[in-house]
């Protein structure tokens, strides 16, 4: 089996465990965000999930950057993630500069941050649509069809794999397990400023280090965060 099946397949296996007791939404999307940069060859990916009211939030990303492009995305109402998400297909970008006339806030940030390509996948299971994945490039480039089709079914196994865990809760459960998500967003957030400002170095840089230490000591990174934050976890320089 070549390096790439057996990527494939843990990545696949990964995204489809979702009954276990500790399942963590934070940390399943987190999987699929950098699972997708690993596997597409992109530079960057984020995800959009609908909350309970149906509004589109950031819910992962897998750098700053990114995720700042994200919340900006969404707070302007503006971008291709919401398009695709609204119109249910993909929006394909690959020169964000000939699409200044559609979202002309959008691929200003966007330019502003680097990025000079974007393709954004639909999260859906038939009828149902639960938000929506962002690929992005620091170049004009254009995804060939096999690595769009690989896309889109990363994205449609973790959509099943949401689905599936949710149908297994009830209602009040899945509301506390989204909030509960973001919640574990706003501690991370926090533990990357810390942790910035302690090691001197950037706030994307801070979220490897943290990521790279949970990963070594087989911690959850929303723990981990939270050790950051109250000092009961020290990482060193």
């Amino acid at each position: 089996m070549t390096d790439l099946a057996a990527d494939l397949r843990e990545t696949f296996v990964q995204l489809a465990d979702t009954l276990a007791d500790d399942f963590d939404l934070v940390e399943y999307l987190d999987v699929l965000a950098f699972r997708c940069v690993e596997l597409l060859g992109v530079c960057t990916a984020g995800l959009l999930l609908t909350d309970p009211r149906g509004r589109l939030t950031m819910v992962a990303a897998s750098d700053e950057k990114t995720r700042l492009l994200e919340l900006f995305q969404s707070q302007n109402s503006e971008g291709p993630c919401l398009d695709c998400y609204r119109d249910v297909e993909p929006m394909v970008c690959p020169d964000l500069v000939r699409a200044r006339g559609r979202w002309p806030k959008f691929a200003r940030e966007a330019e502003n941050a680097g990025f000079r390509s974007v393709y954004a996948l639909p999260m859906r299971l038939r009828e149902e649509v639960i938000g929506a994945l962002n690929l992005f490039g620091t170049r004009p480039a254009v995804l060939d069809d096999e690595k769009l089709r690989l896309g889109q079914a990363l994205a449609d196994v973790a959509t099943i794999g949401i689905l599936h865990h949710r149908l297994l809760q009830r209602q009040e459960i899945v509301t506390a397990q989204l909030q509960t998500a973001l919640n574990s967003r706003v501690i991370i957030e926090q533990a990357k400023g810390v942790l910035a400002e302690r090691l001197h170095v950037s706030v994307s840089d801070a979220f490897g280090v943290l990521r790279a230490y949970a990963r070594s000591n087989n911690r959850k990174i929303v723990a981990v965060a939270a050790g950051i934050i109250d000092r009961t976890v020290e990482i060193p320089r």
